[in-house]
């Protein structure tokens, strides 16, 4: 077996340890890459890293050509399917130009809980100082996901840094070796580490009546029910939307039903509007009630979306995406078909 053989092959069960991690991976999100020469293999479109061992989910693309078009501002390096070496009908991630910009032979991107809970902060950059002390680390401000982000990054991705926060989305990591820089994706979820707030039990019966006969229903994962026990954090969940793949998966922000009203009615109210309808409604004080045909992707990024509202403090002040920054992602056709193969 050649280096570059052995070096893909951990990538691969490196991917599905840390895409099997739901505080680091929900659903089809994050992304791994690995170089040789002028060639990098980097996660396909839709597909999943906790799979990575099963199925053949890597998409060879032409990194010197990817390079050349981010550098020089060209429309198609938002395009990464024509950088594709082989037509195997996957498409590279909607995010290869963000990996192609990093001179280290690997590269991880993933959408971890702990980073999340500081990344949607406005006061993200001061809070981050402390933990991240002796890492060689940058960050850069939300756009949405492409080469304008790739570009933003290659201003601060250079020389030792291998860490950079990218605010309201994640974390990017690189490295020399596939084990490197999976230790450096680990250390840097441990240093931001944030303990979730205490739980409080939801009311079940309630919850049960009022989705009798309804396209809605209680969900197995019990946790979800916190977004609606706590004032503060219904507030948080409602006031909008706070990272990319809550918007593909689960709409803008989230919807809190009115005194009186049905999950049945105020999903139509949204639909009457134009928005698909809801893969999930809070009741306020009661509990949260999913689509009875939300996908697994839904489930996992409402999950998300909970977990990161957990480690975020009540008065904390949210940097939200603008409607401009929600409409973009909603109306991409690379997260129209990443959402597609997900159900």
């Amino acid at each position: 077996m050649s280096g570059i053989d052995r070096e893909l092959s951990a990538l691969r069960n490196v991917s599905t340890v840390i895409g099997s991690d739901p505080m680091l991976i929900q659903a089809a999100g994050g992304n791994t890459s690995i170089k040789e020469g002028d060639v990098m293999w980097i996660k396909a479109s839709g597909t999943l890293l906790a799979e990575a061992k099963d199925k053949d989910i890597f998409v060879a693309v032409d990194l010197a050509d990817m390079r050349n078009a981010v550098t020089h501002g060209e429309n198609r390096a938002d395009q990464p399917a024509e950088f594709a070496l082989e037509k195997t009908g996957l498409r590279p991630s909607i995010e290869t130009s963000l990996h192609a910009v990093f001179g280290q032979k690997v590269v991880m991107h993933a959408h971890c809980v702990h980073t999340l809970a500081h990344a949607v902060r406005k006061d993200c950059k001061a809070l981050l100082q402390a933990p991240l002390d002796g890492l060689h680390w940058g960050i850069v401000d939300y756009v949405k996901p492409g080469a304008n982000l790739a570009r933003l990054v290659s201003g601060v991705a250079k020389g030792p840094v291998n860490v950079v926060v990218l605010q309201n989305h994640g974390i990017i990591v690189a490295g020399d070796t596939v084990a490197q820089t999976h230790a450096l994706m680990m250390d840097v979820h441990e240093r931001l580490r944030v303990d979730p707030a205490a739980t409080v039990a939801p009311d079940l019966t309630a919850l049960a009546t009022l989705t009798e006969g309804s396209e809605y229903t209680l969900p197995d994962d019990a946790l979800l029910h916190q977004l609606a026990l706590d004032y503060a954090r219904l507030k948080q969940a409602t006031e909008g939307s706070l990272y990319p793949d809550h918007v593909i998966f689960c709409g803008i922000g989230a919807t809190a039903l009115q005194d009186g009203e049905t999950p049945d009615a105020a999903a139509a109210k949204l639909i009457d509007a134009g928005a698909p309808a809801p893969a999930f409604l809070i009741v306020p004080g009661k509990g949260v009630v999913v689509r009875r045909d939300a996908s697994e992707a839904n489930h996992a990024l409402i999950r998300c979306l909970v977990d990161v509202l957990l480690r975020v403090p009540a008065d904390a002040d949210l940097n939200y995406l603008s409607d401009a920054q929600n409409f973009e992602l909603l109306n991409w056709d690379a997260e129209k078909y990443r959402s597609r193969l997900n159900g």
